[in-house]
This record gives structure tokens, C-alpha cells and sequence, in this order.
């Protein structure tokens, strides 16, 4: 196999990530958010996996991914095919795992020029 280096600092890379927040190009993100190569991070309204709809899944499919990558908080977690029937039917896979991983594998899509999107689900704090 051959190994190349590959520059990413023109596109939005997980850089941190923890129980509690990611990183993206060195900037602290709290709250749920959706992440593109291409396109700035963009606040997602879920506050929790229990709370997601299929508007949320709408406002995925209107970033046209090819690939989602979907963080289901501290464990992964399965959603129902019905929440994202949409983007099944434009063929669009979705992959559910825990936070760690899907920032891990958003960055390896990302870095191979794939047009995925991280749509991390960062629980809203307990008030």
C-alpha cells in the first residue's frame, strides 16, 4: 500500500473531540452540529437521539452528501428507516455510530475527497 501525505487545511476538519464538544479547524462546538468538506459547520436543532425527526434528516438531505455519518452521542445507537427514508431513496448511506468514531471516519472520508457529511448529536446539557 502506499502512503502520501494529503493537505486537508482547506476543509473542515474534526481536529478534537471529546464527551462534551468537538473541534473543527481549532473552534469549540457545544451544541449539535452538521460538518461538510466544503461548508462551515452549521448549527443542527437536535438536542438529543431520542428528539431526532425527519425534518432533521431533511435538513441533511439539503447539503446534497453523498455519505452521512451520523454520531449518536456517547454509544451508538440504530434509527428508524423511516426517519431517513428520504435519503435512502436518493441513495445516499447512512452510517450510525458513536461520537469518537464518526469523527474519526468523517475525517478519513473527508481527507479521500468523498462529499460526506458528520451530523454529530452532542446532548444538550441538563438544566
Amino acid at each position: 500500500m502506499k502512503l502520501h501525505a494529503t493537505s486537508t487545511q482547506q476543509y473542515q476538519t474534526v481536529t478534537a473531540y471529546d464527551e462534551n464538544s468537538v473541534e473543527i479547524n481549532a473552534t469549540t462546538y457545544r451544541r449539535s452540529l452538521l460538518v461538510m468538506p466544503e461548508m462551515a459547520p452549521a448549527d443542527w436543532p437536535v438536542s438529543s437521539f431520542d428528539a431526532l425527526r425527519v425534518e432533521d434528516f431533511a435538513q441533511i438531505d439539503a447539503i446534497d452528501p453523498d455519505v452521512v455519518i451520523l454520531g449518536t452521542g456517547a454509544r451508538q445507537r440504530f434509527i428508524h428507516p423511516r426517519l431517513i427514508a428520504a435519503l435512502t431513496a436518493r441513495r445516499v448511506g447512512v452510517e450510525t455510530m458513536d461520537n469518537p468514531a464518526a469523527c474519526r471516519t468523517y475525517n478519513i472520508l473527508m481527507a479521500e475527497g468523498r462529499r460526506v457529511a458528520l451530523a454529530l448529536i452532542l446532548d444538550a446539557p441538563a438544566e
